[in-house]
């Protein structure tokens, strides 16, 4: 069995896969502060619940865009699980051209999710990640990473409109039914949500014609994917796992 492990801002998302199918998952809280015998122990109980053996893991692989987390999730995966995991990042095989200025600068969850994405779409293809940013990446008809847009993510927009201003209230990140809204509170939803699919669309719509490849895919990934995909017909799928999916493949390409 193998683990992979996608280590982002906000939350940390596991998977199982018994070859190539996803037989667990599980979405658990990033905290800094944590300790890898906390990590470990966390680990171990969400296996033990699941009724799988941790002793009969036999491999991992990680992705992190947070490093002071990093070394606490890998060290509680080495001491509690008896693995070595592999971690994604520069130097790495990925088997995808890297046209960045300083490729050391993109994300190991980006590069994961390109490798997904065009495995699954063998063409030019936007990839949309909402998670605590919204990351716009996009991919060559020949598998190449091009670059891309980072926005700040809908959550980190919402808790902003709060914080910034001294009579808006806190509301909940929800899809309002009207663009006007009627009330204080359906107005910033209206504002927030409503703005982020023109946000989304736009942006999409801008890296497609600066492209200049035809056609070109759109694959979301991410918590508000959803959501968001929902009100904005330029995504033609949404894919929950497609990280999960992306680190199985590399860790495959590694072994």
């Amino acid at each position: 069995m193998l683990l992979v492990i996608d280590i982002g801002n906000t939350n940390i998302v596991l998977g199982v896969y018994q070859k190539e199918r996803l037989t667990h998952h599980w979405r658990i809280a990033t905290r800094a502060g944590a300790t890898a015998d906390e990590y470990g122990i966390w680990m171990i109980q969400l296996f033990q619940w699941a009724g799988i053996e941790a002793r009969k893991m036999t491999g991992a692989i990680a992705a992190s865009v947070v490093p002071t987390v990093e070394a606490a999730v890998l060290g509680g995966v080495k001491r509690y699980l008896r693995v070595t995991p592999m971690v994604v990042g520069p130097g790495f095989k990925t088997g995808m051209a890297i046209r960045y200025d300083n490729p050391r600068e993109v994300g190991a969850d980006r590069i994961v999710n390109a490798v997904a994405a065009y495995h699954h779409l063998q063409s030019a293809a936007i990839v949309v990640d909402f998670g605590t940013a919204t990351t716009f990446d996009l991919i060559g008809p020949q598998g190449e990473y091009l670059g891309g847009a980072i926005a700040p993510g809908l959550g980190i927009s919402m808790e902003a409109l709060f914080e910034r201003t001294a009579k808006l209230p806190r509301v909940d990140c929800v899809r309002p039914a009207n663009v006007v809204g009627r009330d204080t509170v359906g107005a910033m939803q209206a504002g927030v949500y409503w703005g982020y699919v023109g946000l989304v669309e736009g942006l999409i719509t801008r890296m497609v014609t600066e492209s200049g490849f035809a056609p070109v895919r759109v694959l979301a990934t991410g918590g508000l994917a959803p959501l968001i995909a929902r009100d904005c017909p330029l995504i033609e799928e949404v894919d929950e796992f497609l990280t999960l999916t992306g680190l199985r493949m590399l860790y495959e390409r590694n072994r």
